[in-house]
């Protein structure tokens, strides 16, 4: 039988959509600001098949434990895409990422990242790289290695989404966690800078039925709309890192990460059995965006809760005695800084009241009690 002769042009790989001298060019583009994350511990450059890390550091460890995180930065990249902007959307994947592994007190040792897209703009490719380095110096880690994907007819040509993963180590007998934790401890707030990199779907869904464009100038914002909701995730490894090794691990118990959930639920997270912490909402005044989105969605209180991080991005479990030292260190670092609650016993906490988290993200663990009422702007 023969074979039917094919009608039209020759089909080639960039014809099919895929330019992979854009990749080349990318790569041209984005490779300095990835090597100025390169310490002596990284080898090989940028290029290789495998980023490699020398872990000879690792043989001064009694117990090293390693820890390893991976994440995205979810649709916030729509509002990146939107605004044509793409410098800052990397410290919304780095921040996801590495201020994972520092809950457990662990030291980010190196990131990789994964960049998939309708179309390869080295330019635009190349903006997401730089910011995703400039995080990682921020955090004190390596960017040893990634990928870019081009994956015409499945995203848009001006689509894109990101990810990455890191690996950190933590010494056995200084690792952090719901174990430290003690019926009197103290939870110190650390702030975010805004929205971070969750409950987004949300907010473009509350924007979207109220039909507000990105280029709107917001009076309690002072900016337009976009650039609020645009604003990069903190990044808290390297200064979380600084409160462990001043207070040591008697001093610092064990951290929250504050991401897709909301406060409450991920500090019970980190809290163990029989523990309940009790979180006053009245400690501290909501940043006017968390105002906003409520406002304008008229988005019930408990949904918001259970969603937005309300302007704080990282809880610090600490000892009584250290609160105000701590706080003080953090603040000097330009972090906002507060007492947000205490931990105590449940035996007498009714751990079925609305106001209670408990059992999130499949962890049996303690339990958050929200009380008093938020203060807006």
């Amino acid at each position: 039988m023969n074979a039917a002769t094919p009608a039209g042009a020759p089909v080639t790989y960039a014809a099919a959509g895929v330019d992979t001298e854009a990749g080349d060019r990318a790569v041209e583009l984005m490779k300095d600001a990835v090597r100025a994350t390169h310490g002596p511990q990284v080898l090989g450059g940028v290029g290789g098949f495998a980023g490699l890390f020398d872990a000879s550091a690792l043989t001064a460890y009694r117990r090293p434990l390693l820890a390893t995180s991976t994440d995205g930065v979810g649709t916030k990249v729509a509002i990146a895409q939107a605004m044509d902007v793409h410098d800052t959307i990397g410290f919304d994947l780095v921040g996801m990422v590495v201020d994972d592994i520092v809950v457990v007190g662990a030291t980010p040792l190196f990131m990789t990242d994964y960049i998939a897209c309708g179309r390869v703009v080295p330019e635009r490719i190349a903006d997401v790289v730089r910011g995703i380095a400039a995080a990682c110096s921020v955090a004190g880690t390596a960017l040893v290695g990634g990928e870019t994907a081009e994956h015409p007819g499945l995203l848009g040509p001006d689509e894109y989404d990101v990810a990455g993963a890191a690996t950190g180590v933590v010494e056995a007998d200084g690792l952090l966690g719901p174990e430290r934790v003690r019926a009197g401890d103290v939870l110190v707030a650390l702030g975010s800078s805004g929205l971070h990199s969750n409950g987004y779907s949300l907010v473009r869904a509350v924007v979207r039925q109220a039909g507000w464009a990105l280029e709107r100038h917001v009076d309690e914002l002072g900016r337009t709309l976009g650039e609020e909701l645009l604003e990069p995730t903190r990044v808290y490894a390297a200064d979380c890192l600084a409160l462990v090794e001043r207070f040591g691990v008697a001093g610092v118990h064990t951290f929250s990460h504050v991401t897709g959930g909301g406060l409450a639920a991920n500090v019970a997270r980190v809290l163990p059995a029989g523990l309940v912490a009790d979180v006053d909402r009245t400690s501290w005044q909501l940043p006017p965006v968390f105002g906003l989105v409520q406002q304008l969605g008229q988005v019930p209180w408990r949904d918001l809760e259970a969603t937005l991080n309300l302007g704080v991005g990282m809880v610090a479990v600490v000892a009584a005695d250290v609160v105000d030292d701590l706080a003080l260190a953090a603040r000097d670092r330009g972090m906002p800084a507060w007492v947000l609650g205490t931990v105590r016993d449940a035996v007498e906490a009714d751990l079925t009241a609305p106001d209670v988290v408990a059992g999130t993200k499949g962890v049996q663990g303690g339990a958050v009690r929200l009380h008093g009422t938020y203060r807006t702007s």
